[in-house]
């Protein structure tokens, strides 16, 4: 396993980005752990949860020649993930989109580089799988080819099937999903955790009843 993913989940659980006890999710469900990446929110946060990214992309092997961030929260990922791969000397043209199409100026929903090549879609999870789908449609709309899918937290868990939101996309789209960590991270760090025995207890327990294999 490599450091940066355990190096992630230790991160998140520090800033109260990953949170344990018991949630409701969208499908009804009682989950003993919740990850809100909207909690990255400030300057040093927003830039190590970027550097996180970076590494699992140059990790994934994975090329493109575009990044993408789908609104809302894909734009401020899609700006800080460009400019540390810059960093690494890896520079990289982003764009991202508008809900609402601007009517006046250069006009509208797409902001930034023009969509060409191979582009990689930039999120922070994937529940539904909208914002991909609108993703993929945006860029083939503009002659480019969707690279494939870079978020935060794999959850590997069924959604109204018997595969997960992860596997529906690469299913449905043909493209590959990287995830900085899954939850087979997250188990792994719990187990490492003495004092997190009873949260590692209760995840194996909700993924046994919800959980999917890769």
């Amino acid at each position: 396993m490599q450091d940066f993913r355990q190096e992630f989940i230790a991160y998140a659980v520090a800033r109260n980005v990953l949170r344990f006890g018991e949630f409701k999710t969208k499908a009804g469900r009682l989950s003993p752990y919740f990850f809100n990446a909207g909690l990255f929110n400030d300057g040093e946060a927003l830039a190590k949860l970027s550097q996180f990214y970076a590494q699992a992309l140059v990790a994934s092997g994975l090329q493109c020649d575009v990044l993408f961030g789908p609104a809302y929260k894909g734009i401020p990922l899609v700006a800080s993930i460009a400019l540390v791969l810059a960093q690494q000397g890896k520079n990289y043209p982003y764009a991202y989109n508008r809900k609402e199409a601007k009517d006046h100026g250069e006009g509208g929903v797409l902001v930034g580089a023009p969509l060409a090549g191979r582009v990689l879609i930039v999120d922070d999870v994937i529940s539904a799988g909208t914002s991909v789908r609108e993703s993929v449609e945006l860029i083939r709309q503009a002659g480019a080819t969707p690279a494939g899918v870079l978020i935060a937290l794999d959850r590997m868990e069924r959604g109204q099937g018997e595969l997960s939101a992860v596997q529906e996309v690469t299913r449905d789209y043909g493209i590959p999903v990287v995830a900085v960590a899954t939850l087979d991270d997250l188990m792994a760090y719990l187990g490492d955790h003495a004092d997190l025995a009873a949260h590692a207890d209760a995840v194996a327990r909700y993924r046994s009843n919800y959980g999917v294999a890769r």
